[in-house]
């Protein structure tokens, strides 16, 4: 048995990062991820003026009720999508002239439906080089509200940005949504603003958002449930029992939804309010699984899926191929090199049994191609080897560190 300790949500950091900000006062925000992504965010909240201090475990935000403080800044978002989205739509809120950039990985992923509807809501956005994509000139003068459509099929953060953005607005804000991938996520998105004294009304494809600002509060981020998903397929792939503390029944977290799948492979799943448990039996059955609402753990299924007793089929992941890479091709690429039979469609990967083959992983610089296939590597005697295995850094940087440490506790050779 092993236990993990599973460092915080990185969905949850960034949301609580933007409410801290909108809200007037100091917000103390216990336990957040420390990674890339969130020191990108943290970045730039300060480069748009506000106060952020990390102390030991914690982050303290002082905020402001009126949009950024600074009325002009140029903001590098890095490779997160989270900034990326997030503190444009942040800076919408205030008024001021602000340059937005990101890394050349970012600058390939869409942003046109949450753009369009930034426009759509007054601000005025200038691309300077691929329209819908980073790099672009925001001038803001403030958001009065209304009522917009929006197509979130490709991402879900464009309408947590525009929830989020609601309470910041004159008149409150009604996003009718075409489509919408990964809503767990926006459960996250409202329970976040909870505790910071917003609540959204909605029924499946409407969602309406007062004005009134948000509450400064003290705010304990969650273990992140994508990152836990590597290690609970550990156990069921080598029947062995990991427990991720923290992280059960009370989480919000969609991806938590995760353990459900081995459940259908056949591992027994464990959990209560504050805690999950998983335990292999050393067998994997082969399983058609729709994942739709939790892509992001797709490539943890894809990676373990060589060692089922018969084909895994994963359906409705399109958005995946809009992610760091294209997951669905980064997937295939890699367990064809581990000698592994793949067929891929638009939105879906099939993958065979085999005898997975010691190999080179492209990671594409993508954390969860990475992950992924690290765990495969588990039950690959001569073991697997990142081409980058830096690229965790983005959402956990002591990955490996941990990785270690759960074979040291399972007592699995190095």
């Amino acid at each position: 048995m092993a236990v993990v300790n599973v460092p915080g949500s990185k969905s949850i950091t960034a949301r609580a990062l933007f409410l801290a900000a909108s809200a007037a006062g100091s917000s103390r925000l216990e336990h957040p991820l420390v990674s890339d992504d969130t020191e990108a965010f943290g970045a730039g909240l300060k480069a748009l003026g506000y106060e952020v201090v990390a102390t030991d475990g914690a982050w303290t935000v002082n905020g402001n009720a009126d949009g950024p403080p600074a009325r002009s800044a140029t903001v590098f978002c890095r490779d997160g999508a989270t900034p990326s989205r997030f503190l444009p739509t942040l800076a919408a809120a205030g008024k001021g002239s602000y340059e937005f950039d990101a890394s050349p990985q970012m600058r390939r992923r869409p942003m046109k439906p949450l753009t369009d509807a930034l426009s759509a809501l007054g601000t005025q956005i200038q691309f300077h080089d691929q329209p819908g994509h980073h790099p672009f000139h925001l001038i803001s003068h403030g958001i009065h509200g209304g009522e917009l459509t929006l197509d979130a099929g490709l991402s879900s953060q464009y309408l947590s940005a525009l929830l989020m953005l609601g309470p910041l607005t004159r008149s409150g804000l009604t996003v009718h949504v075409s489509d919408l991938v990964s809503r767990p996520y926006i459960d996250i998105t409202m329970a976040t603003m909870t505790a910071f004294g917003q609540t959204v009304d909605h029924d499946d494809r409407t969602f309406v958002v007062r004005p009134g600002g948000y509450r400064a509060t003290r705010f304990e981020v969650e273990p992140d449930a994508s990152t836990a998903s590597y290690f609970f397929a550990a156990a069921a792939l080598l029947g062995e029992k990991v427990t991720v503390p923290g992280l059960g029944t009370q989480s919000p977290q969609g991806d938590l939804g995760f353990v459900q799948v081995l459940e259908q492979m056949g591992a027994v799943v464990n959990q209560d309010s504050t805690n999950t448990s998983v335990t292999g039996n050393g067998r994997l059955r082969g399983i058609t699984v729709n994942m739709r609402d939790i892509s992001d753990t797709m490539p943890t299924l894809a990676a373990i899926a060589p060692f089922a007793n018969a084909p895994t089929r994963i359906n409705d992941v399109y958005n995946t191929r809009v992610k760091e890479c294209d997951r669905i091709d980064a997937c295939a690429e890699n367990l064809q090199r581990m000698g592994i039979r793949v067929e891929t469609g638009p939105d879906w990967i099939q993958i065979w049994p085999g005898e997975p083959e010691p190999a080179t992983i492209n990671c594409h610089g993508d954390h969860r191609i990475a992950m992924a296939f690290s765990i495969a590597g588990l039950a690959i005697p001569a073991g697997i080897t990142l081409d980058d295995p830096s690229c965790v850094k983005k959402t956990f940087p002591a990955f490996h560190t941990e990785l270690h440490e759960l074979k040291r506790q399972l007592q699995l050779a190095s």
